[in-house]
């Protein structure tokens, strides 16, 4: 197995460098604030170290401002719990109502979500005034999501891209989050001739279409078929509803895996699985069948296994498996990734996304006691954690305003800033990847203070 596990590695020996993302992050978060113009749209990705914008959909401006709400919840700084409320407030709403993307569960959840999961823990001095608003917020942001459908017909179907009705993206699955704090804060789409919809029918059927066109099973669907590969895109003829071919919008080809993509797979799926499991215990009345559950936690465990399998030791991918002048670099696999070569690109914010994904997957595998496969995602995570927090990926340079450095966004469209003299991008950072990380950053400090772990539907849990 190419990724080289480290199954010795536990949270508390991580414990310097968490904090030390946190110490870069402060000054980090603070200069982006006041030195970006939001009449410019979302900080994006940067470009010889400053954050600049990138017209495609208005995606990232949640995880500039969640990012405060982590560091909020790290160091106890009231700077960031001040900087978090207030541009939640001035800044986020108009994307509680976007018709026109699939990323609320990016959005809305990095900043409404952490707001109100911080009140319900109690972290927030007098939070109780918040609550109906932030309840309010992910109630209608959670229903606007599920709107946004595509009717394949016998109670299937999905969420559909910005690219419109026909397309399927594997990146959605995260944002099925939205609809799961929706539906246990009690929320229903209504629709024609008031007909009440099921925000948690459609996470499944969102879910299980991802799984069946989305993410290949090493059955003989095409002669690529490789279990755990994943395809970004899917497309539908929406006048009949029939599956006609996988796609890609940032990777190499359809036939080969875009590593972020990958990576949200992995993560969105071991998300979907932790929720679904607990769902009876948070809202009454919710039974999911065990045959479904089963699909889903089949899908994840084979995206995280295809992941281990083509990523080189250190746990970091590059942008595609199947990028063209791969074979360039010999036995990449075999050795740690090198951001600096002249041949791929590295993408390091799909590892601070997968990770989390491997650290969440082992819950799901410690709750059923299989305790092998809990072991091994869950130190494929710290694994991963510890490769990201050390240099050549973070970035300690107080005049470069990202926190993970190597990052990429779009290869084929070339949107990527490349240095003077190289031809493959490398050294920037992406609004994505450094929240990314302090989610991961996170986890881990709070597991290895003794506090109680997160998920993303803690917002949704009543009490304290």
């Amino acid at each position: 197995m190419p990724v080289k596990i480290d199954y010795e590695l536990t949270p508390r020996q991580l414990v310097p460098l968490l904090n030390q993302v946190f110490d870069l992050a402060a000054a980090k978060i603070l200069q982006l604030d006041r030195q970006w113009d939001p009449r410019k749209g979302s900080p994006v990705f940067t470009v010889q170290g400053k954050y600049v914008s990138r017209g495609w959909t208005e995606w990232t401006q949640g995880f500039q401002y969640g990012a405060a709400w982590l560091q909020f919840d790290a160091t106890g700084d009231p700077r960031y719990l001040e900087l978090g409320r207030a541009r939640t407030l001035e800044r986020m709403a108009p994307h509680l109502t976007h018709i026109g993307a699939h990323d609320h569960g990016f959005n809305n959840l990095s900043t409404y979500g952490n707001w109100l999961r911080l009140a319900r823990e109690g972290k927030i001095p007098g939070s109780q005034r918040d609550d109906p608003l932030c309840e309010l917020a992910l109630k209608v942001s959670g229903a606007v999501q599920a709107a946004r459908w595509t009717d394949l017909g016998g109670d299937k179907g999905f969420i559909y891209s910005f690219n419109g009705p026909h397309s399927l993206f594997v990146d959605t699955l995260r944002s099925l989050r939205s609809l799961a704090v929706s539906h246990l804060l009690g929320q229903v789409l209504m629709g024609e001739g008031d007909r009440p919809i099921s925000l948690l029918k459609r996470l499944l059927a969102h879910a299980e279409t991802t799984v069946q066109y989305a993410v290949y099973r090493g059955e003989g669907r095409d002669i690529y078929d490789v279990r755990g590969r994943v395809a970004q895109e899917s497309l539908f003829n929406i006048n009949d509803g029939s599956y006609r071919c996988p796609s890609t919008q940032q990777g190499w080809s359809p036939f080969s895996t875009w590593t972020r993509g990958l990576a949200w797979a992995i993560c969105g799926f071991a998300e979907q699985v932790e929720f679904l499991d607990h769902l009876p215990r948070l809202k009454k009345g919710s039974k999911i069948e065990r045959p479904r559950l089963a699909k889903l936690l089949e899908a994840a465990r084979a995206v995280a296994d295809y992941y281990l399998a083509n990523t080189p030791v250190c746990g970091v991918p590059y942008w595609d498996t199947g990028a063209p002048q791969l074979t360039r670099l010999g036995a990449y696999l075999n050795q740690p990734a090198n951001p600096f070569n002249k041949w791929e690109p590295v993408d390091s914010s799909a590892a601070a996304i997968a990770a989390q994904g491997f650290l969440r997957l082992g819950n799901v595998f410690t709750q059923r006691k299989d305790l092998k496969a809990a072991c091994r995602y869950r130190q494929a995570g710290l694994t991963m954690a510890k490769t990201l927090m050390n240099a050549p990926y973070i970035s300690t340079s107080p005049r470069h305003q990202g926190l993970l450095l190597h990052s990429v966004y779009h290869r084929p469209n070339g949107w990527d800033y490349a240095p003077r003299g190289r031809q493959v991008p490398c050294g920037e950072s992406s609004q994505w990847g450094d929240y990314h990380l302090m989610e991961l950053a996170l986890m881990l400090l709070r597991e290895a203070r003794g506090e109680s772990g997160w998920t993303f539907y803690d917002c949704a849990k009543t009490g304290k």
